[in-house]
């Protein structure tokens, strides 16, 4: 009988950097590796992963990282985790694709892929794992299911149940899904962040019948504003574009690379008479649609530049139709406004998608139930989504018929045990934590380094500059103080004078008693400073004291 223990390292209750270990018998499967975006206050960070310790110190364990489909909280944490483990990687060729263009170099080199069909039977070491299609906004994307001895454990995340669609990119595998279930199935990882809505996601994951009203009336140019990562909606807004007989311009070359490996992959092609490159783009051409892709709320602050005049390919016209496609999403509503705002100010045309109407491509309740019916768990485990999701996610399946004892909500670090294919405990903790990978340098960033610069942003900055003899300790020159983000010096100059005073008195008292010693004059200097700043200016800034000791002799 089999010993299972499941953990996530990321992904619960959260948004992003999915990656579930599944260890089985003293073996791991890692699924998926995913990353997530910084909030709007963590300054200087390009994106956050888990924190990998625990797969690090477990390495030896570790029989390969299995990949669902091609989004950055899906996967694109892989290369820091390849840092830390080196093991082999499975998952669809979109997947290897897009790793080759976001990986750098030593590590694309270095990697160890297997490509894994829609529909396939594969072994992961000593397991035998089968993956089976599902419907999401990327194409290929699978899901999995891995065979132990007292039944398998299957992860179905993002997806959606769409019977009419007949697209082999993006259709889901019913009858392999049923097949699964019908061998047994002891625990089913599934979404829950779209557990509330009580419908099947279809057909309201769809825009092309909502948007075509639009591209009728519009009498210049379209402009269209879509997450980058949603291929099938950027793939609805180009079938539109063709019916109308209007060129496409891409504003993010990268999207344009993706599209490619879909057209090289035979999921879809864009007619080449269509596409107006770079190079030939104008903005006195009427009869095109512009599509503008970005990450997350990366979409509104793009959006919000072009609408403000300072973009250097697009400037807006007042006969232009806009057609914002991306519904804004939990953190982005203060981006998504000041777009909006300022497009207003433009006179355009602006029609937008909202929640209610459009949904992403994700589980509603309904999905959720089918996928429960076809493969019948003995145990669900909802993934994906904040708490509350989980514990409507948790009423659904008791609705379904299942008992609270085989729905299992979890933390991340928290350990289910299943034993001989019942569940024993779920009071083991590993410690987890996440990592701050900073701008263009992928280096770690610390919780002090985001602080610091947290009060950069807020209360400014008041660098002190003094030089003194090193043999004597009188001071020769300056003090320079130089204030930015704190005050006006115009309105305060007495400040500034009264901070170069207490610093050429602090020098000479600690000189006279014989008690100056460079970096603990400095540490004073800092304190005493801040406790005279905020109480005159009411602000914490980050004071940065330098004493330089010059010898004369």
């Amino acid at each position: 009988m089999s010993s299972i223990r499941i953990v996530a390292l990321g992904g619960l209750d959260e948004d992003g950097k999915n990656l579930y270990c599944i260890d089985i018998d003293g073996r791991i499967i890692i699924v998926n590796a995913g990353l997530k975006l910084p909030e709007d206050n963590q300054y200087g960070i390009k994106y956050i992963v888990p924190d990998f310790n625990y797969l690090e110190e477990n390495s030896d364990r570790i029989v390969g990282v299995i990949l669902t489909h091609a989004h950055d909280d899906m996967m694109n944490g892989l290369g820091q985790l390849l840092l830390k483990v080196d093991v082999p990687v499975y998952g669809p060729e979109m997947c290897r694709r897009v790793l080759k263009h976001i990986l750098k170099p030593v590590d694309w080199d270095r990697l160890n892929y297997h490509v894994v069909g829609r529909n396939e039977q594969f072994k992961v070491g000593e397991f035998d794992v089968t993956s089976f299609a599902l419907t999401h906004a990327t194409p290929d994307a699978i899901g999995i299911a891995i065979e132990t001895e007292n039944g398998q454990i299957v992860v179905a995340e993002q997806f959606v149940i769409d019977f009419d669609m007949h697209d082999r990119a993006f259709d889901s595998d019913i009858s392999t899904i049923a097949e699964i279930g019908k061998k047994g199935v002891l625990a089913l990882l599934m979404e829950a962040s779209y557990a509330g809505n009580n419908f099947f996601t279809a057909p309201k994951h769809r825009v092309y019948e909502m948007v075509k009203p639009f591209f009728e009336d519009a009498k210049g140019r379209i402009i269209v504003t879509i997450y980058n990562q949603n291929y099938f909606r950027i793939k609805e807004i180009i079938n539109l574009a063709r019916e109308f007989k209007r060129s496409v311009f891409f504003y993010d070359e990268r999207l344009k690379t993706r599209l490619k490996d879909m057209d090289e992959l035979g999921y879809y092609s864009v007619p080449r008479s269509m596409e107006v490159p770079r190079e030939k783009f104008s903005n006195d051409i009427e009869d095109i649609v512009i599509l503008v892709t970005e990450t997350g709320g990366h979409i509104f602050n793009l959006m919000n530049r072009i609408a403000t005049g300072e973009d250097e390919t697009i400037e807006l016209k007042d006969s232009d139709t806009i057609i914002i496609a991306s519904p804004v999403v939990s953190g982005t509503e203060k981006r998504a406004s000041a777009m909006e705002n300022e497009l207003y100010k433009d006179g355009v045309t602006i029609h937008k998608l909202s929640g209610r109407d459009v949904l992403s491509l994700h589980p509603s309740s309904e999905d959720m139930k089918m996928m429960l019916y076809l493969l019948k768990p003995k145990y669900f485990i909802p993934v994906m989504g904040e708490y509350r999701n989980f514990i409507q996610a948790a009423n659904l399946a008791l609705q379904v018929g299942f008992t609270p004892d085989r729905v299992i909500i979890l933390d991340n670090g928290q350990v289910a045990t299943i034993n001989g294919g019942s569940l024993i405990s779920c009071s083991e903790m590993i410690e987890v934590g996440e990592t701050l990978i900073g701008d263009d340098t992928d280096r770690n960033i610390t919780s002090f380094v985001l602080k610091d610069r947290e009060t950069l942003s807020t209360d400014g900055v008041i660098i002190i500059g003094v030089a003194i003899d090193y043999n004597t300790k009188k001071v020769i020159g300056g003090p320079d103080i130089q204030s930015r983000g704190v005050i006006y010096v115009k309105d305060s100059e007495y400040v500034i004078r009264n901070i170069g005073t207490m610093v050429v008195d602090l020098i000479n008292e600690k000189v006279a008693d014989g008690t100056y010693e460079n970096m603990a004059a400095r540490a004073e200097l800092r304190e005493n400073v801040a406790r005279y700043v905020l109480r005159e200016t009411g602000k914490r800034p980050m004071i940065l004291p330098a004493i330089l000791e010059i010898n004369l002799k």
